[in-house]
């Protein structure tokens, strides 16, 4: 069968894909796991949060589900795990779509900023800052809600790894042995990644032939601000 694999952002989970996953053909499944230690997902013994690990856990997650053919999409944190599990050349990848992801290279993240960011783990107000920070487009009260959920039931350990380490890590050395068309899709209101670092920190990396989308008036929350539009780049290696 045919799938769509989904990789969701830092201090979200797998249910940011929903809205994606009601406009695919029935001839598609979409499986967006919570990565270890967002959602509901536990943390796996000796895991140690690095892009690599994830990767490691991503590729017995495809061989547990029998992937023969799939499409990966990347969103922000799980855009730079998606590069890492593509440059492996897994079997049966057809196609990789970023979405607002963590660049190759080390994110763009002020000091200030990283330490806020560690200040603000499992705080309601926090999150709502959040929440009005990385959207553009209006959310309907449940997706609103959602998405603050999702930030407060992060672990601490996956929240600080990432901002402490994840985000800093520079895979792009890997970046030569992608081997599938790529996409990128960024919102041109992104204030969480800006489509200008896009352009510099991400482009460069990834093949000649890839396509970059900016949206218009569109923020971080790619899934839940445009999911028809992530929907129809999921399908393009189907058709």
């Amino acid at each position: 069968m045919l799938t769509v694999l989904a990789l969701h952002y830092w201090a979200g989970s797998g249910r940011e894909y929903e809205a994606v996953r009601a406009l695919l053909p029935a001839t598609v499944r979409l499986l967006a796991p919570d990565l270890p230690g967002f959602g509901k997902q536990p943390v796996p013994p000796g895991f140690d949060f690095s892009v690599a690990h994830y990767a490691d856990w991503l590729a017995g997650f495809i061989a547990d589900n029998k992937m023969a053919e799939f499409t990966l999409l990347g969103h922000s944190m799980g855009g730079k795990i998606a590069l890492a599990l593509a440059a492996r050349r897994p079997a049966g990848l057809r196609q990789l779509v970023l979405l607002a992801p963590s660049p190759p290279t080390p994110e763009p993240i002020t000091d200030a900023a990283r330490s806020a960011a560690l200040a603000a783990f499992g705080q309601a107000a926090e999150a709502e800052k959040t929440f009005r920070n990385i959207t553009e487009k209006p959310l309907a009260e449940a997706l609103h809600r959602l998405v603050v959920a999702d930030n407060l039931c992060c672990t601490r350990p996956a929240w600080e790894a990432w901002l402490e380490r994840g985000s800093r890590e520079d895979i792009s050395a890997l970046m030569a042995t992608l081997a599938v068309p790529c996409s990128v899709l960024v919102g041109a209101n992104d204030r969480a990644i800006t489509s200008e670092t896009q352009q510099q920190q991400t482009l460069p990396w990834l093949p000649a032939t890839t396509r970059l989308r900016v949206e218009p008036a569109t923020g971080h929350l790619l899934p839940l601000e445009v999911p028809a539009l992530v929907a129809a780049l999921a399908l393009q290696s189907f058709k």
